[in-house]
């Protein structure tokens, strides 16, 4: 392949729409933010009608701790990953890859000690994927593949034990 002036070019990865991979970052890195706060602040307030045998099994005695960390560990870190994606700071994809990881063992653990009794747990744990996916787009490590770039396919692989697989094939024919 050339370009107008003739020389040779090379198909290389693309990334994956930058302005719509970021807007969508931004989105759900708010979202996470104002959930994680508000579920925590609700916990803390004692607005949520959580039965304490929840907590049978854990290290926890009341909710006072995982409301702790929910506003101040998740809402933190989703809050300051946010902020620093809307003014485009350099370090903002570390930021959202380590709030996204964050949600992420949030969901495990809770679902380790409360077991997986909710939707909300499973919408997290989506949120904090999406998240941990557009940092990776952003970052060029998910790309597109070139129109012209060829589709993989399986490498030709040695016989087995001297058996190539038209072998087998031939022997399953003819018994």
């Amino acid at each position: 392949m050339t370009n107008r002036s003739g020389c040779a070019t090379v198909d290389t990865p693309r990334p994956i729409a930058p302005r719509l991979s970021h807007g969508a970052l931004v989105v759900i890195t708010v979202f996470n933010a104002l959930s994680a706060l508000a579920g925590g602040i609700a916990i803390l307030a004692g607005l949520l009608p959580l039965p304490p045998s929840m907590l049978e099994g854990s290290p926890f005695d009341s909710f006072f701790w995982p409301g702790v960390i929910l506003l101040f560990v998740i809402g933190g870190s989703q809050t300051v990953s946010a902020l620093l994606l809307l003014w485009r700071w350099k370090s903002s994809l570390l930021w959202s890859a380590v709030a996204g990881f964050g949600l992420i063992i949030w969901i495990f653990v809770e679902t380790g000690i409360i077991g997986g009794s909710s939707w909300l747990q499973i919408l997290y744990f989506a949120t904090g994927v999406a998240q941990l996916t557009l940092v990776l787009a952003l970052l060029g490590v998910v790309t597109r593949r070139p129109p012209s770039a060829p589709a993989l396919t399986p490498p030709e692989l040695p016989p087995v034990f001297g058996n190539s697989v038209d072998e087998i094939r031939i022997r399953s024919e003819h018994g």
